[in-house]
């Protein structure tokens, strides 16, 4: 590849990142899920604190790529396209906004996730449901 086929930078607010931080897959039944995962994957999970039930995956604090959590949340259970993307965010109320007024739509407006921030759940323009994610 050269210089005029490689990917550029984009420009944007994600800074130094990419733009994709986090990644959830709603669950039903946690242990069942954590049970599925390990046995394809070989992973073990570790709980975190948070107001709602989050298990996440292995993390590599210096490593590339996104990492996530198997999750279980009121009005978030599998329908079968429930993996959510979240995307880094400055402030995701803000975002969210932006997306109603861009022809989404605002499934959860902000809300606390203890230390780990704030996170915001809309749906895109095609009916796709993303999350946001901000420390603020």
């Amino acid at each position: 590849m050269n210089d005029e086929t490689r990917p550029q930078p984009a420009p944007g607010e994600c800074g130094e990142r990419n733009p994709v931080g986090w990644f959830e897959i709603y669950v039903q039944d946690m242990d069942r899920a954590k049970a599925f995962y390990g046995a394809v994957f070989g992973f073990t999970f570790t709980r975190l604190e948070s107001p709602i039930e989050l298990w996440a995956f292995p993390m590599q604090p210096n490593g590339g790529g996104a990492t996530g959590a198997l999750a279980k949340i009121d009005g978030g259970g599998p329908s079968g396209n429930n993996v959510i993307i979240y995307f880094s965010c400055h402030d995701c109320a803000v975002e969210a906004d932006k997306a109603a007024a861009a022809g989404g739509q605002i499934h959860k407006r902000r809300f606390s996730i203890g230390q780990y921030g704030y996170i915001a759940l809309i749906t895109d323009s095609e009916g796709n449901m993303i999350g946001l994610h901000s420390m603020k």
